[in-house]
Order: C-alpha cells, then sequence, then structure tokens
C-alpha cells in the first residue's frame, strides 16, 4: 500500500525502535493469486548500457578471449609502479577510501546509569503513556544490569574496538548481552553514545581504480609464468575517475571494455586486428588507426594508437585505444613479454549505438525522466467503474446503443434498453429524460477522449478537432461509453442488493465526473510537463432501473 514517507521519517525520528516495529504495516497482504507460485515475473526490458555490456562480453568470448574479474581496489604505491611520473597526475583523479575509525568506548557509572534507565523505561508498565517508577502503583519487575553483564558489555564494545566484532554486528551482539531486542540497543547507542555519531573518516592509501590498466598490471604478475602463451584475456567492469563534474559525456564512474594479449610474438598489429573484431560485430565498416596525442607513460613510445570507425549512420568515431605496455611499467611487476592493452568506453558505444547526446540521461534514466509518448498516456487512461458480470457488461453496451441512436429525442421520454436478469433479480433499465425541451443526450456525449502532444482532450468529430483525432493516440473511450459503464456498474449494485435506481451523469468538469481513472504516473508527467487535461462537456444521461417481480 502506499504510505506518507514524511510521517515515517517523523516517527523514526521520535521513536526510531516503534517505527521499525511498525514497518511491516505498510505492507498489504497478498491475495491468493498474488502469491508465489502464481505470482510470476516476466522479462522486461534491459538498460543500454548493459545490453552493450553483454554484447561486447559474448564478442569477446566468440574471438577466444577468456574472461577475467581484475582488482577493483588498488593500492597507491602500484600507481606509482606502473605509471611512473605521470603518476600524481593520475592520483589526481582517483578515489581513495577512507573509513571511520573504532571508537574507543569507556563505560563510567553515569553510561550505566543512562543505559538503566533506558532498559526501564522499556521494561515497566505504561499510565497513560509514561513508564511507571518503582513504588508508585507496584514493583515494576524491573533489575538493573548485575556486575556480569556490565563486565560483558564492556569486553563486547572492546572486542568491537580491536575489529573482533565487525560493526553490522555489533548491535546483534549488544543485544545478545543485555537480552532486550535490537531497537533497545539502537536507541542506547545513540543516547548513550555520542562519538559513535560525532566520527569523522580517515583516507587510507588505497584507491578505487581509475583504469583497468591498473588491474591488468596485478592480474598478469601473477599469471604470466604459469599459463601458456599467449594470454588474452578481457574484462568488462566498472572504473571510478574523480572528474571535477560529471557532463554530458563525462561520469565519475564508467564501463571499461578492456583486453590484454600477452606473449613473445604480440606486436601493435594485434591492437588492430582486435579492434576490427570488436567493431565489426557492431556494424562499423571501416578502420582508421592514428596515434594518440596523450602519450601515456605505461605504453611503449609512439604505441599508443587512437581507433577511428566508420558507421553507416554515425560516419567516423574515435571508439577505443590500445598500446603496446612499457617494459619499464611490466618490469616493476616481473612480467617478462610483450603486452598489448585495448580499451573502449561501453558509454561512448551506447550513446552512438543509441542516438543519446547525454551519457548522464543514457546511463541514469530515472533522474531524467522521458516525456511519455500519446500513446503511452493513452494507455493510462482508464474507466473507474465498470460493471463486473457478463449480464452487466452487456447492459452497458446496451445503454450506449440506445442512447445514442436516440440521442436527439425530446423529453420527456423514455426507451427501454434491458429486461431481464441481473445478479439474481429480474430488472427494467431504460435511459430517461424527464425535462420539456430537454434532449435525451446532452451533446458532450458524442465526444471521444484522445491524447495530442501530451494532453488528454475530449473531443467530438469535428473539423475543428481534425488534428487532434488524426494525429493523437485514441484511448478508446468515449464519453457516452464511460457514463454507460458507470450507470451499468451503478444498476448492478443495486441489483445486487435487490433494489432499483436511478443513475445520472451531468456536467463533467473533472475526470472523475466522467468515470475517468488516469494512473498517477501519466498525471505526474503531465503536471511536470504542465500539459492539460480537458475532459468538461454537458453529458446529461440519465439511466432508470425497476424491478420487475
Amino acid at each position: 500500500m502506499r504510505f506518507n514517507p514524511q510521517d515515517w521519517k517523523e516517527k523514526s525520528r521520535a521513536n526510531f525502535e516503534r517505527a521499525w516495529h511498525e514497518g511491516p504495516s505498510v505492507v498489504t497482504p497478498p491475495c491468493e493469486d498474488k502469491k508465489y507460485p502464481r505470482l510470476r515475473y516476466t522479462r522486461a526490458r534491459e538498460h543500454p548500457i548493459f545490453e552493450t555490456i553483454n554484447r561486447l562480453r559474448g564478442i569477446y568470448l566468440s574471438i577466444g578471449f577468456n574472461e577475467c574479474e581484475n582488482p577493483v581496489i588498488v593500492e597507491e604505491s602500484d600507481i606509482y609502479r606502473q605509471f611512473g611520473p605521470e603518476a600524481m597526475a593520475v592520483l589526481d583523479r582517483v578515489f581513495y577510501l577512507g573509513g571511520l575509525p573504532r571508537p574507543n568506548v569507556g563505560i563510567a557509572k553515569k553510561q550505566l546509569d543512562e543505559i538503566n534507565e533506558i532498559l526501564q523505561s522499556h521494561k515497566s508498565p505504561l499510565v497513560h503513556g509514561h513508564p511507571v517508577p518503582a513504588g508508585e502503583g507496584g514493583h515494576t519487575g524491573f533489575q538493573p544490569m548485575t556486575k556480569e553483564t556490565e563486565e560483558r558489555l564492556r569486553e563486547t564494545l572492546h572486542a568491537y574496538k580491536k575489529s573482533e566484532i565487525d560493526g553490522d554486528e555489533l548491535t546483534f551482539e549488544l543485544a545478545k548481552v543485555l537480552g532486550v531486542d535490537d531497537g533497545i540497543v539502537v536507541h542506547i547507542l545513540d543516547a548513550v553514545f555520542p562519538e559513535f555519531r560525532s566520527l569523522v573518516p580517515e583516507s587510507s592509501r588505497s584507491t578505487l581504480r581509475s583504469h583497468m590498466t591498473s588491474g591488468w598490471f596485478l592480474t598478469l604478475g601473477s599469471i604470466w609464468e604459469r599459463t601458456p602463451l599467449p594470454i588474452r584475456l578481457f574484462s568488462v567492469d566498472r572504473c571510478f575517475r574523480r572528474e571535477q563534474a560529471e557532463g554530458p559525456t563525462r561520469l565519475m564512474t564508467y564501463h571499461s571494455a578492456s583486453c590484454v594479449v600477452a606473449g613473445e610474438d604480440v606486436t601493435i598489429e594485434d591492437g588492430k586486428a582486435v579492434s576490427e573484431a570488436l567493431l565489426s560485430a557492431f556494424g562499423y565498416e571501416d578502420f582508421r588507426f592514428q596515434p594518440d596525442e596523450k602519450r601515456s607513460k605505461y605504453y611503449m613510445p609512439d604505441s599508443q594508437t587512437e581507433v577511428y570507425a566508420k558507421h553507416p549512420v554515425h560516419g567516423w568515431v574515435e571508439v577505443a585505444t590500445f598500446g603496446m605496455y612499457s617494459p619499464s611499467a611490466l618490469g616493476e611487476y616481473g612480467i617478462g613479454v610483450p603486452v598489448m592493452n585495448l580499451g573502449l568506453g561501453v558509454e561512448r558505444l551506447a550513446m552512438i549505438a543509441y542516438n543519446a547526446d547525454d551519457v548522464r540521461q543514457l546511463s541514469y534514466p530515472q533522474f531524467f525522466p522521458r516525456p511519455l509518448t500519446d500513446r503511452e498516456t493513452a494507455r493510462a487512461v482508464h474507466l473507474r467503474e465498470e460493471p463486473v458480470t457478463p449480464e452487466g457488461k452487456v447492459l452497458a453496451l446496451a445503454i450506449a446503443r440506445v442512447a445514442a441512436a436516440n440521442a436527439t429525442a425530446q423529453g420527456p421520454c423514455s426507451f427501454e434498453v434491458w429486461d431481464g436478469t441481473l445478479c439474481g433479480t429480474h430488472v427494467k433499465v431504460s435511459v430517461e429524460e424527464t425535462e420539456a425541451n430537454a434532449k435525451l443526450c446532452g451533446p458532450a456525449c458524442a465526444n471521444e477522449i484522445f491524447v495530442h502532444e501530451g494532453n488528454i482532450l475530449g473531443v467530438p468529430d469535428a473539423e475543428k478537432w481534425k488534428d487532434v483525432r488524426t494525429q493523437g493516440a485514441p484511448t478508446g473511450i468515449s464519453y457516452l461509453g464511460a457514463a454507460s459503464a458507470f450507470a451499468a456498474a451503478g444498476i448492478e449494485q443495486a441489483a445486487r442488493c435487490g433494489k432499483g435506481t436511478l443513475v445520472q451523469v451531468k456536467m463533467a468538469k473533472h475526470p472523475s465526473d466522467l468515470n475517468l481513472r488516469i494512473e498517477e504516473f501519466a498525471m505526474r508527467a503531465i503536471t511536470d510537463t504542465k500539459k492539460k487535461i480537458d475532459v468538461r462537456g454537458p453529458v446529461f444521461l440519465a439511466v432508470k432501473s425497476t424491478l420487475l417481480e
């Protein structure tokens, strides 16, 4: 079920333990058809980045490369070994890993008294919402912590300080010592030990991988003498780069599709051949290789090469870079054979494949909601009420048919629609107009609902609305159809109770007046894009049911 997140935020701040225990109340118990194995999930659409990754993985495997997972955490010292004099420039763009120090939590009499007070408040009976102190209304049954419990409490916190207990296990371990619920321990940690909240992260010398190259040196250094040559490995994984700011072509975390070929006879020609094998599978037809002016020091001089590929739609595009690792860098890891490395950015390939102009929107579409198409909005328009029985559905069609055939009849008038059994009750149904000089149906009954340029509009079949009706997306709902379904649902419900009824739909000003329901995501899209919903119009349809013996 839906719930108000602000209410729960306030509940948690007022009493975290109580709010935590009340959490399951927001879950709607499933009906039998919504329980496994009747509940099923079916195939959905892929994310463009991961679709590109899967294609790249398949291509690499098909041309004889084994998949590898390189270390994500790289020590600062390895950056110096790999990049040489460039290391400082590279480190300017890496993320260093930090963490919270383990506090040395002391437990004096003051802390013990505060813990006992909290434990008493949770174990004492309540009067008017407040704990009853001992001696006022009887013995509370609360006993302060014993000396043994206090000592075990100190030992547990000391074990946490020495990293013998992980941070995510501390609450559970303290709950065992005190014999209370985890929620009470959270309250104790927050109220009695403020040092936990005042901790400041401290940086280490470990970094997040900014180039897949950092991992390749570590991997090759470990296996090159233990694996038949040549070695062909690939990895498609995340890298992290501390950019000054993210932009249309730059993210702080991106995917690199990288490979290495290591062996005695490996040359720069391997880079060209691998480039063509990879990129031809993406539809690129011709290739151009030119020296890369950046000249990274972990590559041999004049080996760093940019790959330009010609696409039938996008023309010449820079898509990859390859080069031969410098023996100076390889020597730092004891690697004694030439190594060719090629890398390409997955996001760049995906941007080209999906005609995207902003990598942020391509990678994180949830933060950049795309405008709904008219057809998608049309699918979000429903009837609020409809008959549920087969007879009721036939009745709705009959109401619409008879009303349309006699729409211009002058009142007072009445036309029979139905004479039969509905929900076990024999009823007669008619459409009627009791006022003189008024037509059976209002002029808006002939309107139909379309979605045009993001707007939901109820329009008649007239020249003025030709563009809406021909270019917009039809919902398949007419004013008369919506009103007839509403009337049939009301008559069906009355017949179920053994009653007759009169159902009237008058002037429509809002969708609900017309028996329409628009899904919330579509309403939000209409509001966000400043579109409109206009289904106003005089419907004036009256349908009456009477019981027959």
